[in-house]
């Protein structure tokens, strides 16, 4: 049979690491796909490797050099899938598609690192053209191409036709542990476990908690590289001294893919120098936005996230290393030498400090989910959140499974840090956490992350913070008002401070 006579399930558009892989695990789910991209050289390699891995079985992959072949090769109604860079291309890519003759009741599907708020206004756009679909995807080059968590939203009509080929090519997970099903083999998925893909919600609400994992991520990475500076600078151990460290954590309540990625980093020897590769790495961090978008969206809503947005800043502070190099030289601290630690009470210490640390940047993180979802209507499910997260995606852990009970337990949670659980296990490690921090303040290695994350637990734990204070100080330079604790009419006051009189109820 000739390719003209095949019709494809499945329009791919974007063949780039992600589009190249995700085509590649849809193929290998008994999918055909017709291919398209801009660069006909990233067609041609889909096609090599598609044909190295099939082997002697049929052809899975298609090629196409326009957006009108590719819709002539599909079945109808049309399934179009992209996995080009977020904004414009995105817009490009759809109106060609329009031009090219595609259909009302057609799919389009976004899997791109799009900001929700594009998301929600394409789906606007383009309604009555063809029903616009998003999917975040989250799992980078191995996870697209064996099993990635994916938080797709919108249409609820398009996510029944297009659910069973997204459960598919998602990672599995074991659900009585939460512990990943793991299989790298081309053309033989992993097909048994529990997927780690489900409808998230309304337009937008997917791309949203994208985000949000990729807040955490930050956090989380941040937190760790803290760990690793306090061990090389306050402790003087070398990476693969502290790779064997990570190693060990990994077998208990740390046991996560970036505590894991993290000791190979540091177990890496450079081959040109011969000195570990992460001594030969410039301390710059870049980013691409989701972690800037993730505190932007928790300002504007006033969910506090502080972890997260320290992460942020943690980057950024990075960047200035012209700034810092000078600083270095003129800029005092305190003299390390002075300091006698013991190796093995520090680096027991760290790891409860990481774990509580841990648990705040994930509360923060539902915490911002929950009140997003409550201001833009979102009913979003948090116990299946938590599960999607259990494999394939970035900030994988065996804690998931911790909080998907949580949520089990409370759908209506607010705050995972009061959860029985979370609460007893902060109650048991925070005095290691609270001496992690103040021995690092005192050492002068900055803990921005640990230190946001002790002051979050420490204040959301407080039944009486100093914002009276605060509020006194507002209303007296702007006549900004207040609340009594006394009452409990929800009325509020202003006081005439310059003649020192009583408050009277502003109306």
């Amino acid at each position: 049979m000739s390719d003209n006579a095949i019709l494809c399930d499945i329009g791919f558009i974007g063949l780039g690491v992600m589009g190249k892989n995700l085509a590649l695990n849809l193929a290998d789910n008994g999918y055909t796909i017709a291919a398209f991209d801009l660069d006909t050289e990233k067609v041609a390699s889909a096609i090599k490797q598609d044909e190295l891995e099939r082997g002697d079985n049929p052809q899975r992959i298609f090629p196409c050099t326009s957006y009108t072949e590719l819709l002539s090769k599909l079945t109808s109604p049309h399934l179009v899938i992209l996995s080009v860079p977020a904004g414009r291309p995105v817009d490009d890519v759809c109106h060609k598609l329009i031009d090219a003759g595609i259909q009302a009741d057609d799919i389009v599907v976004d899997t791109g690192n799009s900001l929700w708020t594009d998301t929600v206004e394409r789906e606007k756009n383009f309604e009555g053209n063809f029903l616009f679909f998003s999917t975040a995807v989250s799992g980078g080059e191995v996870g697209a191409r064996f099993g990635a968590s994916l938080m797709p939203s919108g249409d609820r009509y398009a996510w029944t036709r297009i659910a069973p080929m997204f459960k598919a090519i998602a990672a599995k997970v074991d659900d009585a542990t939460g512990k990943p099903i793991e299989r790298h083999e081309p053309g033989n998925p992993v097909i048994e476990g529990e997927p780690c893909a489900t409808y998230i919600g309304e337009t937008g609400s997917g791309h949203y908690v994208k985000m949000v994992h990729n807040g955490i991520e930050y956090a989380d990475m941040q937190l760790i590289c803290e760990a690793y500076n306090i061990m090389r600078t306050g402790l003087n151990m070398t990476p693969v001294e502290i790779a064997a460290i990570f190693r060990k954590w990994n077998e208990g309540e740390l046991h996560s893919y970036l505590i894991e990625i993290s000791a190979e980093v540091l177990e890496h020897i450079d081959p040109d120098t011969n000195q570990p590769l992460v001594d030969i790495i410039l301390d710059k961090a870049g980013q691409k936005g989701t972690g800037l978008w993730t505190a932007v969206s928790s300002l504007q809503i006033g969910a506090p996230s502080p972890t997260i947005t320290s992460a942020v800043y943690a980057r950024a502070l990075s960047t200035l290393k012209g700034e810092r190099v000078v600083a270095s030289k003129v800029l005092a601290g305190p003299d390390l030498s002075e300091f006698n630690l013991d190796k093995d009470e520090v680096i027991s210490q760290l790891h409860d400090a990481l774990y509580c640390s841990k648990i705040c940047a994930y509360a923060q993180g539902f915490q911002l989910m929950s009140m997003a979802g409550k201001e833009h209507g979102w009913n979003l499910d948090f116990a299946g959140i938590a599960k999607i997260w259990r494999a394939g995606c970035i900030i994988r852990a065996v804690f998931l499974q911790s909080i998907t009970k949580a949520y089990e337990r409370d759908e209506e949670l607010s705050n995972l840090l009061i959860d029985p659980f979370f609460a007893g296990q902060i109650a048991k490690y925070q005095t290691n956490w609270r001496r992690t921090v103040a021995n690092s303040s005192l050492m002068g290695i900055p803990v921005g992350a640990f230190s946001s994350a002790l002051a979050y637990y420490d204040s959301y734990r407080s039944e009486t913070l100093p914002a009276n204070l605060l509020q006194g100080q507002r209303d007296f330079f702007g006549a900004h008002t207040f609340e009594r604790a006394d009452k409990t009419d929800g009325k509020m006051y202003h006081v005439e401070w310059s003649q020192a009189a009583r408050p009277i109820v502003k109306v």
